[in-house]
């Protein structure tokens, strides 16, 4: 089922040009030409700067190959998605570097070494089109799963052409649906006809540069003949009708989004559209055996009840049509225990939930006395989330993780308890390794948990070395993970690694991501601030050997933090950064962003903006520890201006500054493993460099 989640809005080098700003005010604003002569030229000497110095670090060189080396092991965890009979899985390797889109059967799957059809070779795609294609995704037609829409970005960038695959002949559909490159989104309604949404030419992208049509195209009409179905204002977010295909039938959906967290949903009865009459923060989590499923991000009364917020909702979808509102609550959560993640199967409603930041299961079902609710037993405390489901029979996948313990794969099939299927290797030796959990409080009073996994050998005196990693944004939590990366990089070698969870994020429910955005978006520097205080108090680590970092959200974090206390930190890395908070709405997707940031064109917003946007807020004048700040050039969901200009701006007002960027990788590190390894491999030696 498809409908606009958060992480899709966060999004077109196809988009519109940035406003005008005066080069008076801001003379690196030539930056923001992301293929300009110039900025390239300027992109180059930084990059060969940043290399020459941090792949002569000893560390750089064997993190590298190691993390390399993990990367194209053929003994990672093949995750799958189910497509009916069969198993789904996009795969990287030495040998396919840009992957190969495969499947295979529950049978197979079963075994240690599965045998695999191979359906979409990318790497030799891409040396047949001369085009560095990146695997986007496929939506494929149910109930068989054999006509497949197929999404190809050039170099990871969101912005992709579609293509029409056929996986019983392993081919292109010749005259098939296919769409040029552009932010777009489709999703089929039955074989002959898609819902979609695309850059239909001027005036059809939102500020945010999402599609502001949603179209229906049949087969064998060109493009421009789509049938409109909804248009939304040039000031909303974004758009998408979509069908949800059950085995009691289709429903055809309209999701209309004015700003994040707010949205209207329609169901399309012929040829009507009915408005679904539910709060405009509330989201749709599905349609399953006739039950409209509706989690809420705040307290609602309706029909003489009082719903709360986080709370996980289902009716009969005729009842609800006809006016009844007698909800029964799938979930209700409690002060540190909230709802993360909403799953079907065939006969299953399937929840996960975080208590205390620690993973919890439950599948639950309808029956004549209401609903029935059992826990899925788990290996520990740790994370665990829904890796597949089935909608067509009683199956499913769950991933269970944490720190220390490899990741691992069980199957769920029938009433059946859980069995262990596929486990990761240990990467690293965990042995003398623990995981703790602390508390800090922050400046107002609240109570902010964060983990800590310490070396063995570990002595709590002030001089080992620590990353302090946090995101704190867009109700997104940060949880306990097992990473190869991080332990044999970092752990192994005897540094200390600590996960914070922040407000803004959603480690606690809608209310713990709400008490942080727009004017109170300062509680998450003080929440992280805090944090690293209370490293500091417990004498885990110092400031000289204290080192932060966080991408994206996580960027502008680390470096608004940083730039408040400079004192803390003896290292910073920025990853694919917001910086220029000034402009950000100006820029690429960001606009879609205003209802977690606020807007910067307005003064009363402007004026609290200002107090943490990092590229206003970097003195000549203040002492900072050198910092390391990276992107890709092929970003176009965060524009790569906001890192170039932070780096160009500090590097002129004579601070340290390490700038590198990938011409590849869209958000993210890099299209291929050996990309991603050098960009890993670039940031552990800056921080063995500097935390040592």
């Amino acid at each position: 089922m498809r409908h606009l989640p958060l992480a899709l809005l966060a999004l077109a080098i196809v988009a519109i040009p940035a406003a005008a700003a005066d080069p008076a005010d801001d003379p690196y604003l030539w930056l923001e030409e992301i293929d300009g002569e110039r900025a390239m030229e300027w992109v180059a000497a930084q990059n060969a700067r940043s290399a020459g110095v941090l792949e002569q670090v000893p560390e750089f060189a064997p993190i590298r190959s190691r993390i390399l080396e993990i990367y194209d092991s053929k003994d990672r965890i093949p995750y799958v998605s189910i497509r009916g009979s069969h198993l789904y899985n996009f795969w990287q390797d030495a040998e396919h570097p840009r992957g190969i889109w495969r499947r295979t059967t529950l049978g197979q799957y079963r075994k240690a070494e599965p045998s695999w059809e191979a359906l979409l070779d990318i790497d030799a795609l891409a040396a047949a089109d001369g085009e560095k294609w990146v695997f986007k995704g496929a939506d494929c037609l149910p109930p068989a799963y054999e006509r497949c829409m197929i999404a190809l970005s050039p170099g990871g960038s969101d912005a992709a052409v579609f293509r029409e695959f056929d996986v019983a002949t392993r081919s292109w559909v010749d005259g098939g649906f296919a769409l040029p490159l552009a932010k777009s989104e489709v999703a089929w309604r039955d074989e002959n006809s898609l819902w979609v949404e695309t850059d239909f030419g001027p005036g059809t992208l939102t500020a945010s540069g999402y599609p502001r049509l949603a179209k229906l195209w049949a087969r064998g009409t060109p493009l421009a003949a789509a049938a409109p179905v909804w248009e939304i204002p040039e000031s909303w977010v974004g758009v998408g009708a979509y069908s949800v295909h059950n085995p009691e039938g289709r429903y055809d959906v309209i999701a209309a989004t004015p700003e994040y967290y707010r949205g209207h949903y329609y169901l399309i009865l012929g040829e009507r559209k009915v408005k679904l009459d539910l709060p405009e923060d509330a989201s749709l989590q599905g349609i399953f055996k006739d039950q409209l499923l509706v989690s809420l991000r705040s307290d609602w009364t309706v029909g003489g009840a009082t719903y709360p917020q986080d709370a996980l909702l289902a009716i009969d979808l005729d009842e609800f049509l006809q006016g009844s509102r007698a909800f029964a609550t799938l979930f209700s959560p409690s002060e540190r225990v909230s709802l993360s993640e909403v799953a079907t199967t065939r006969h299953s409603v399937l929840i996960a939930t975080l208590d205390n930041v620690r993973g919890r299961l439950y599948r639950l079902r309808p029956g004549d006395g209401g609903w029935t609710r059992q826990e899925i037993p788990l290996p520990g405390p740790g994370t665990a989330g829904f890796s597949a489901t089935s909608d067509q029979e009683e199956l499913f996948f769950f991933s269970y993780t944490d720190f220390l313990t490899p990741s691992s794969l069980y199957l769920v099939e029938g009433d059946g308890a859980p069995v262990p299927l596929k486990r990761s290797p240990a990467w690293f030796d965990a042995a003398g390794m623990t995981t703790a959990q602390y508390e800090a409080t922050s400046k107002d009073g609240t109570a902010i948990p964060y983990f800590v996994v310490t070396p063995k050998g570990f002595v709590a005196d002030g001089t080992t070395p620590t990353v302090l990693y946090g995101y704190g944004g867009f109700e997104i939590a940060e949880l306990p993970t097992y990473s190869g990366t991080i332990g044999t990089a970092w752990l192994a070698r005897g540094g200390v690694w600590v996960l914070a969870n922040l407000r803004g994020g959603g480690e606690f429910g809608p209310k713990w991501h709400q008490a942080a955005v727009k004017e109170n978006r300062h509680k998450v520097y003080e929440d992280f601030i805090a944090v690293a205080e209370d490293l500091i108090a417990r004498r885990i680590t110092s400031p000289q050997h204290l080192g932060i970092m966080g991408g994206s959200q996580g960027g502008l974090l680390v470096a608004a933090t940083f730039l408040m206390r400079p004192e803390l930190f003896g290292a910073v890395v920025s990853q694919v950064p917001l910086m220029d908070m000034q402009r950000y709405s100006k820029l690429l997707a960001g606009a879609s962003w205003m209802g977690e940031y606020g807007n910067p064109d307005l003064p009363e917003e402007w004026a609290y903006i200002r107090t943490w946007s990092p590229y206003h807020l970097v003195r000549a004048d203040a002492k900072y520890p050198e910092v390391f700040i990276w992107t890709t050039t092929r970003d176009d969901r965060v524009h790569p201006g906001h890192a170039r200009k932070m780096a160009a701006k500090m590097i002129g007002q004579g601070h340290e500054v390490l700038y590198w960027e990938n011409v590849e990788g869209g958000h993210g590190s890099g299209s291929t493993h050996a990309q991603k390894a050098t960009a890993s491999a670039l940031e552990w030696a800056y921080l063995w460099r500097r935390l040592r």
